[in-house]
């Protein structure tokens, strides 16, 4: 009687133990892609598609001033 509880026991514990482990999920989420870039007169701007928001975003940089970017359009 003892082994068959010790048994059920361990069959449960065991099935605890799986069911913790499996409840851990690492959200991953893939990076911009650049689509393009372009460049007159000093002034530098590149395009970037993002997947996860399905958004186009265009960023701006020029001599002396900080990168500027701002999401240009949310594709259907």
């Amino acid at each position: 009687m003892i082994r068959i509880l010790a048994l059920v026991a361990a069959v449960a514990l065991t099935g605890y133990a799986l069911h913790l482990l499996a409840q851990p999920r690492i959200d991953t989420r893939t990076a911009v892609t650049p689509i393009a870039s372009s460049s007159s007169n000093g002034v530098s701007f590149a395009w970037f598609y993002d997947p996860a928001d399905r958004a186009v975003y265009v960023c701006r940089a020029s001599p002396g001033d900080t990168v500027e970017c701002k999401a240009r359009t949310t594709l259907p």
